[in-house]
């Protein structure tokens, strides 16, 4: 059989496949055994049954007959286990004695049938691994509901959902999209789902489940490249929340207008850290710990219980820092507030392990720094 390629075919195909891994979905799995060790510990199976076959053989070499010499030496031990157990039987080695036969029915095909369910085992494991992936894939779409989405997995993509997961949120529900493979198979490996490919164009985002999605973090390394992204997803995706980051704060407005519920800058915000470090190392150590869900002291967002309805927000247990009344924030102080009612949501802060009594004012300043 012949194959004709035309002109410029393997760089077509070479595109082909790089669209097709571009964007491969990726979901975590626990990987018992490396691929390469399964088969050459099959390999290693199959070779030694060939090997003890052919001992066998001619440890009884008496009782089997060769048409081309009539007798049967190591070399013919090895070609005749290797005609048998492959199933190929040309019928010019055979056995000729009792013990020979007996040896063939109780020993010889065994061996055969294992030799054989290797050898087919390792090939439909080969080629049913996609289909098992795909139906995985299926699976996994149609149980997908109100999920997250985070576009970036570089330090803010990372911290961002570690974040989110501290508070309760499951690995499984959360989709990692980026456009480098190292970076997925990074994110597939902490247990996240994951999908190659550049977030600005709207199939990678569909693969992601972008329609189905409760929330999604932009966190890319451009901020032109976060404007495309919240357009897309936003036309994707009319109620989710959208949060995304940009390095530059003029950029900001535009990101909002592209359809971010809430924009952090993040030069802007590591710059007033560092400030307010300078100021009050305390006071910054405070604030860094406040941002580190899961540990020492959180800032939250709850409902207001119904034996909280008529109070001032300094009446009630936690410390309240700002109250949500409709679309407005206003501050624990603020005359508007008044009392508290049940419609309203309150960020508080509040301590993340109770057993462990950690606080800023316990840990130690940086060496060399002094309270101001």
């Amino acid at each position: 059989m012949f194959h004709v390629k035309l002109p410029g075919q393997d760089a077509i195909a070479r595109r082909a496949d790089e669209r097709v891994a571009t964007y491969r979905v990726k979901l975590p799995k626990k990987m018992v055994e490396h691929p390469f060790r399964q088969v050459a510990k099959r390999v290693t199976i199959a070779l030694s049954l060939l090997v003890a076959a052919a001992l066998i053989v001619y440890a009884d070499h008496d009782g089997y007959n060769d048409s081309s010499d009539g007798s049967v030496d190591l070399l013919d031990a090895f070609y005749y286990a290797t005609v048998s157990l492959s199933t190929t039987g040309y019928g010019d080695i055979t056995p000729v004695s009792d013990g020979a036969r007996l040896t063939n029915i109780f020993v010889i095909t065994p061996m055969r049938v294992l030799f054989l369910i290797i050898l087919v085992g390792t090939t439909l494991e080969v080629l049913t691994e996609r289909t098992r992936e795909e139906w995985r894939l299926t699976r996994w779409r149609s149980t997908l509901r109100d999920h997250t989405v985070v576009v970036g997995f570089g330090t803010k993509g990372r911290s961002a959902i570690q974040t989110v997961c501290a508070t309760g949120l499951r690995r499984d529900q959360v989709i990692v999209v980026d456009a480098s493979s190292k970076v997925i198979d990074a994110a597939v490996a902490d247990g996240y789902a994951g999908v190659t490919g550049d977030a600005t164009r709207s199939d990678v985002l569909k693969r992601a489940e972008v329609h189905k999605a409760r929330k999604i973090i932009i966190a890319t390394q451009r901020d032109d490249t976060a404007v495309l992204v919240t357009l897309t997803a936003r036309q994707l995706n009319r109620g989710a929340k959208i949060v995304a980051a940009v390095r530059e704060e003029e950029n900001a407005p535009l990101l909002k207008q592209s359809g971010a519920d809430a924009v952090i800058t993040s030069a802007s915000a590591a710059g007033r850290l560092l400030g307010l470090s300078v100021l009050s190392p305390a006071a910054g150590m405070v604030l860094e710990d406040l941002i580190h869900q899961g540990s020492g002291l959180d800032i939250i967002e709850r409902p207001v219980i119904k034996a909280e309805v008529g109070k001032t927000p300094r009446q009630i247990e936690d410390l309240v820092v700002s109250v949500i009344r409709g679309h407005r924030v206003l501050g624990y102080d603020d005359s508007a507030v008044g009392t508290l009612e049940l419609t309203d949501r309150l960020i508080t802060i509040v301590r993340a392990s109770p057993a462990i009594q950690v606080t800023p004012d316990d840990r130690r300043l940086p060496p060399g720094m002094k309270p101001i």
